[in-house]
C-alpha cells in the first residue's frame, strides 16, 4: 500500500485523507541533518514503537515493540551509531524516545538514510503523533493519534510513505483545502 503525503499537509491512503504536520522548512529533495525539512521520496515503513504505559498495543501487520526510558535514536553525524536506535545514556547527540509530550507515544520508523547511513544526510525521520496544534516537526510527518491508529491497522510490511516533492500547483492546493 502507498500512503501519500503532499507538501500542503495532507496524508492519504485508500479512501481516507487526513491533516498532517511536516518539517518546519517544508519538504526538501536534499535533506541535511538539522535543516528541519521532511525528505521527499518513497520511504518504507519499518516498524512501530509505542509507550505501553500510555497506550494499548496497535493492531498492525508491522513489527511492534514497546519503548522504555532508556530508548533513544542517534542523530550525531560523528557517531558510528548515526541514525540508529541507541540505549541511553548515550554520549552522542540523540533523540529521547520516551517523551513527556506524547509525540512519540506511537511512532513508525521509516527506511530513510539507513542502508548504510550517510553522516549528515538526516536522521530520526519518523511518522508519529502530531502536537494538538499540528505545529511543524523537525523533519518527521505527524498525524492525529486516532489517524495513526487507523492507518496502522491497514499497514503491512513493504508499505511506503510517499512524500511528494514541493510543487506549487492549483490542483494540490485545492486537494489540501478539502481535508
Amino acid at each position: 500500500m502507498d500512503i501519500f503525503v503532499t507538501p500542503f499537509g495532507q496524508l492519504s491512503w485508500q479512501d481516507q485523507s487526513h491533516r498532517c504536520a511536516l518539517g518546519r522548512t517544508g519538504i526538501q529533495k536534499n535533506k541535511r541533518e538539522g535543516d528541519g525539512a521532511t525528505p521527499c521520496g518513497r520511504l518504507e515503513l519499518k516498524g512501530v514503537l509505542y509507550r505501553a504505559d500510555r497506550l494499548k498495543k496497535p493492531q498492525t501487520a508491522l513489527s511492534v515493540r514497546s519503548i522504555n526510558r532508556k530508548d533513544g535514536w542517534c542523530d550525531d553525524p560523528n557517531s558510528q551509531c548515526y541514525n540508529r536506535f541507541v540505549t541511553l545514556p548515550f554520549l552522542g547527540s540523540h533523540e529521547v524516545l520516551w517523551r513527556n509530550d506524547g509525540l512519540y507515544d506511537l511512532l513508525v520508523t521509516l527506511r530513510f538514510n539507513d542502508d548504510p547511513p550517510i553522516a549528515g544526510a538526516g536522521s530520526a525521520i519518523f511518522l508519529h503523533v502530531a502536537a494538538p496544534s499540528f505545529s511543524p516537526t523537525e523533519g518527521c510527518v505527524a498525524v492525529a493519534h486516532a489517524t495513526l491508529y487507523a492507518l496502522l491497522a491497514d499497514c503491512a510490511p513493504g508499505d511506503l510513505l510517499c512524500i511528494s516533492p514541493p510543487r506549487d500547483t492549483v490542483k494540490q492546493r485545492q486537494a489540501a483545502l478539502q481535508i
